[in-house]
């Protein structure tokens, strides 16, 4: 059978790089396949019988003319084969009838990545469940390299995974309709967000930046900028991406220390992704409405624009946060960002002031004691400074952010 795939579709010259022609069809065949029949659990494993064919028949035989419909047709052979052994006798000539495959040679849409997505994301899902289904599922990393991503026991994840698929498993599969599709959409953002910061910033662990993660992130979140160009979110999201990443270089020193944005050297940063994602910006910002993600990347461009320190446009950026905090469901997180530059515009003392509303929504979190110890450093009371310091190090697990603030509280020690 395998072989006759090949002939039907038309074999070329074997051609490099099979591996990452695999991997870039191979979330849009998943979609394709669970579009048509469903059964997200089987037609994974029918889709990784595809895989495991072409990586062993194409660099013989050749990569066929049109590589993801040859994928599309095994795997559907393999999943209604399957399907139709799991049936009792008196209902398999009915299921071989609902499950007959529709035309393979017509070309399919590259919708089908963006329909996976959206079925990975279901916010019927948790979110962690979410965000494991998006890296197996559509990034295509197995459940060790999610594990190990995470830092958590692959028994875990592969759980994680087993309950999303099965609480997807009578879902019918079809594009959200006009009603629902904008929430599904940020769900989706939502989640390459969350992987992203996850990649940017571990919150455990001894490393700071998980670059597998971020750049996993930036990958998918291009492929959605692909089919859906027009969108601001989907533009402000890639661009923030790209002009935070673009620091990670300057983020730890020599030891893995971190190194605070305002003590990088900034010679250090990706010109080039600074350039792409202050482009995306401008564009990003004409694509109303404008949104969180819009803003905070406009944000970051400011930042990443400053040659240094001294130089950036603070009033310009609290001007920004004020916009992206305006309403009753701020982003915490976001609220922090805007304390920290109000005090850079108009002292510290006014941010320790505006710090005080935040304390019940970031109770015992280290991100609002560490703004608070540096506040209170700055006004000159550090013995607070550094029991704010020591707090903030009590609270976090990741490793380096534990030494770098603990490094900074020995600094004020009597």
């Amino acid at each position: 059978m395998e072989g006759s795939d090949v002939d039907e579709t038309g074999a070329g010259p074997p051609e490099p790089g099979t591996e990452d022609l695999l991997r870039h069809h191979a979330p849009q065949v998943l979609g394709a396949v669970v579009r048509r029949y469903g059964h997200f659990d089987a037609a994974e494993d029918a889709v990784q019988e595809a895989l495991l064919a072409a990586a062993r028949q194409w660099p013989e035989s050749g990569t066929p003319a049109n590589p993801r419909g040859w994928l599309i047709r095994v795997a559907s052979r393999r999943l209604t084969d399957r399907l139709r052994a799991d049936e009792a006798r008196e209902r398999r000539e009915r299921t071989a009838v609902r499950l007959e495959p529709r035309e393979t040679r017509a070309a399919p849409s590259d919708d089908d990545t963006l329909t996976l997505l959206f079925l990975c994301c279901d916010p019927a899902l948790a979110p962690a469940a979410r965000v494991a289904l998006t890296l197996r599922a559509v990034g295509g990393l197995t459940t060790a390299e999610i594990a190990r991503a995470h830092l958590v026991p692959e028994a875990t994840i592969a759980q994680r995974i087993s309950r999303a698929k099965q609480k997807l498993k009578d879902h019918s599969f079809r594009p959200p309709g006009p009603g629902d599709r904008d929430a599904r959409l940020a769900a989706v953002l939502q989640v390459l967000y969350l992987i992203f910061n996850e990649g940017y910033t571990a919150t455990s662990g001894p490393a700071l930046h998980r670059a597998d993660l971020s750049r996993e992130a930036i990958r998918l979140t291009r492929s959605v900028r692909r089919l859906l160009p027009h969108e601001g979110a989907v533009t402000g999201l890639l661009a923030l991406m790209l002009l935070t990443e673009a620091r990670s270089a300057a983020r730890t020193g020599p030891l893995g220390e971190l190194v605070p944005l305002d003590a990088q050297d900034r010679a250090l940063w990706d010109s080039a992704a600074i350039a792409e994602g202050t482009a995306l910006v401008e564009e990003a910002l004409g694509q109303a409405p404008v949104g969180p993600y819009q803003l905070q990347a406009a944000i970051a461009a400011l930042h990443d624009e400053a040659a240094d320190a001294g130089d950036t446009d603070w009033p310009q950026i609290l001007a920004l946060y004020d916009l992206l905090v305006a309403g009753p469901a701020a982003d915490p997180m976001a609220e922090l960002g805007r304390v920290v530059a109000l005090a850079m515009v108009d002292g510290p003392e006014a941010g320790l002031t505006e710090l005080v509303a935040l304390e019940p929504r970031l109770k015992n979190h280290h991100r609002l004691e560490a703004v608070r110890a540096h506040l209170l450093e700055r006004t000159g009371a550090t013995e607070a400074a550094r029991r704010s310091y020591e707090s903030a190090a009590r609270h976090t697990l990741s490793l380096p952010e534990r030494h770098y603030l603990l490094t900074r509280a020995a600094r004020l020690a009597p």
